[in-house]
């Protein structure tokens, strides 16, 4: 009859693999670990580490504040405004808006001139492109107008 053979695994510590990994890490990321070192020293030097210091050991207070902050009937209607707001800007169209942003800045760059008369104003506002606008302003207008 055959006889077992005698094994008994060696421990192992699973801290091993861990020590291991640590002391090879100086070497693999040496140039991420003085970008960290850096960027602490930097942190240190501008005080941004007391200020966070600080708001970890004031943390009940801090959220104490915001919390009697957001139970405030205006702090509930500016972030539903807020939110409104994204939706509106979500549903302008990227080039309409480049379009608006590139007139505003060729407007604001003419303000030093002399102002048009009435009756380029005029001619302006009868456009196509000036009645396009006039609807969005009266369209806007009247439902700031309206009440639900």
């Amino acid at each position: 009859m055959a006889n077992p053979i005698a094994f008994t695994p060696l421990p192992y510590d699973p801290k091993d693999g861990l020590m291991r990994r640590l002391e090879a890490a100086p070497r693999e990321h040496a140039q991420a670990l003085l970008v960290a070192y850096d960027l602490l020293q930097t942190a240190h030097d501008e005080g941004i580490l007391y200020a966070l210091h600080g708001m970890i050991h004031a943390k009940d207070e801090i959220v104490g504040h915001l919390a009697e902050a957001a139970r405030v009937q205006e702090s509930v209607n500016a972030l539903r405004n807020l939110i409104a707001a994204g939706k509106i800007l979500g549903s302008i169209e990227p080039e309409t808006m480049s379009c608006i942003a590139a007139s505003l800045a060729k407007s604001g760059s003419k303000a030093a001139e002399r102002p048009p008369s009435f009756w380029a104003l005029f001619k302006r506002a009868t456009s196509i492109e000036g009645r396009r606008g006039l609807a969005v302003a009266v369209d806007l207008l009247a439902a700031l107008g309206t009440r639900r």
